[in-house]
């Protein structure tokens, strides 16, 4: 199953790498070097959280905010990351 979720990233002042946050899944926050790097960083870091959440806590998700609904500062991006999913184990 697919999940899509949207993060801000804020890039940081000392340096070329960006910080990215969910604003719906507490406590999911990533660094990264730059950009690309923090992207594929969040991206795990919301599959874990999923993950975690669905194995846990019987798949209570919280609904995704509309990326548009997202208030950014300077500095600031909101980008979709989508996470696929598997809820069934695969049969070998």
């Amino acid at each position: 199953m697919q999940f899509t979720y949207p993060a801000i990233f804020t890039k940081h002042e000392n340096d070329e790498g960006y910080h990215a946050e969910f604003p719906d899944l507490a406590m999911c926050e990533v660094d990264g070097e730059d950009l690309f790097s923090t992207v594929e960083e969040a991206r795990t870091a919301a599959y874990n959280w999923i993950t975690t959440e669905l194995e846990e806590f019987e798949g209570d998700l919280p609904f995704a905010t509309h990326w548009q609904d997202i208030p950014v500062k300077e500095g600031q991006q909101v980008k979709l990351i989508s996470v696929m999913v598997k809820l069934v184990p695969d049969y070998d």
